[in-house]
């Protein structure tokens, strides 16, 4: 049976003390990168001011469009969408491994397990029941799609993401509540199989995927609240991640 992380921290009533608050998610509107073959985001004017007395608008789009939130139902047929994650779930502590300079060098690079070590070597043992955010540096790219996302179809994709063996370490060995990146996928592009994520949701775990701002982050101490957009039965949903920066 999976379990969910424990957290002593402020999810459960701690105090909460910060000095910024970083806002974590991309604005979504049509000309955002698209994973290949996912529907487009689409926006359609149904009542104006000057006709109905009040602007609305309808939308549609990918349930992994933009920042979004995974969920297990995505790649496993009997397991959960969404409702596995309570609210307490979502807010944790976070921290945040930088490999901007690894990436710059290797656009397919993977966090290893000696990335992460060293990250303690700095920082301290990573605290049971975070989140880990993994820097990239990838937000730069996020204006220009093609750059973005490295191609145009699977298997020409090309962005850095977490090795397989440092989820492990991360997700067993250190039982963090989840992974978090700023690029389109928590894998390499590369990587067709999408070996961490279905790795990191067969443990019920968080999976957060086209983040921003990731160098306004400490490396330790922030708190991240994910508002999810709850789309019953779905495979995952766009989500407004917000960072309490101390």
């Amino acid at each position: 049976m999976v379990t969910q992380p424990q957290n002593d921290g402020p999810a459960k009533g701690g105090s909460i003390s910060y000095s910024k608050v970083v806002d974590l998610s991309w604005p979504i509107h049509p000309g955002i990168p698209q994973w290949p073959g996912d529907p487009g985001v689409e926006f359609e004017t149904v009542a104006s001011i000057e006709k109905d007395g009040y602007f609305l608008r309808r939308f549609s789009m990918g349930e992994h469009s933009g920042t979004h939130l995974s969920a297990p139902s995505g790649f496993y047929a009997t397991a959960p969408g969404h409702e596995i994650f309570s609210p307490q779930n979502l807010v944790r502590p976070a921290i945040v491994i930088d490999v901007t300079d690894q990436a710059e060098a290797d656009p397919n690079y993977a966090l290893t397990m000696n990335d992460v070590l060293d990250w303690e070597s700095d920082h301290g043992p990573i605290p049971q029941g975070c989140v880990t955010l993994l820097r990239t540096g990838w937000q730069a790219k996020w204006g220009s799609p093609s750059d973005y996302l490295g191609g145009n179809s699977v298997g020409q994709l090309y962005f850095p993401g977490f090795g397989l063996d440092a989820a492990r370490l991360l997700l067993e060995g250190r039982n963090v509540a989840g992974l978090g990146i700023d690029t389109a996928g928590a894998e390499p592009g590369t990587d067709t199989e999408f070996t961490v994520s279905r790795f990191a949701l067969e443990k019920h775990r968080i999976v957060l995927e086209n983040l921003t701002n990731l160098d306004l982050l400490t490396p330790t101490g922030a708190l991240v609240v994910i508002g999810l957009l709850r789309l019953e039965g779905g495979s995952g949903g766009p989500a407004a991640v917000t960072a309490l920066v101390p």
